[in-house]
């Protein structure tokens, strides 16, 4: 499918565009300036360069725009939410072939996952499981 004719869902952020989202969940809504002001980035980014980024994103369907005075206010038309299913989609069929299962498995052979993680994940399988059952 084209890119153009992709839908909002199916667009990715770019690590630029996903670190100038954070920011605009953060803040719900801002000028440039306002993000420049909130972006806890070392070095601040250019205002050009944040000002190019929102208008791909803008055109992508990640943002949208309001004119206050002579200012640009944005705000994200994405919720964390489905960023991060979208991206959770993409990691599945690019590396775990599409499997949850494989991906599951693989976080839990991981050396590094505590007491508490493995405790908060049986909690999700066990309220998933109850949630099946009832419909």
């Amino acid at each position: 499918m084209e890119k153009s004719r992709r839908s909002r869902k199916e667009i990715l952020p770019t690590p630029a565009e996903l670190r100038l989202l954070q920011i605009l969940w953060r803040i719900d809504e801002g000028t440039i300036e306002d993000i420049l002001r909130a972006s806890d980035m070392n070095p601040t980014p250019n205002y050009k360069t944040v000002q190019t980024i929102l208008r791909i994103m803008e055109r992508k369907g990640l943002v949208s725009h309001k004119s206050q005075g002579r200012a640009f206010v944005f705000r994200p038309l994405l919720k964390l939410e489905h960023v991060n299913r979208r991206s959770l989609r993409s990691l599945l069929s690019r590396y775990f072939t599409g499997s949850r299962t494989e991906l599951l498995m693989e976080l839990l052979r991981d050396e590094r996952i505590t007491p508490r993680e493995l405790r908060e994940l049986e909690k999700l399988i066990r309220s998933r499981r109850e949630e099946q059952e009832l419909r």
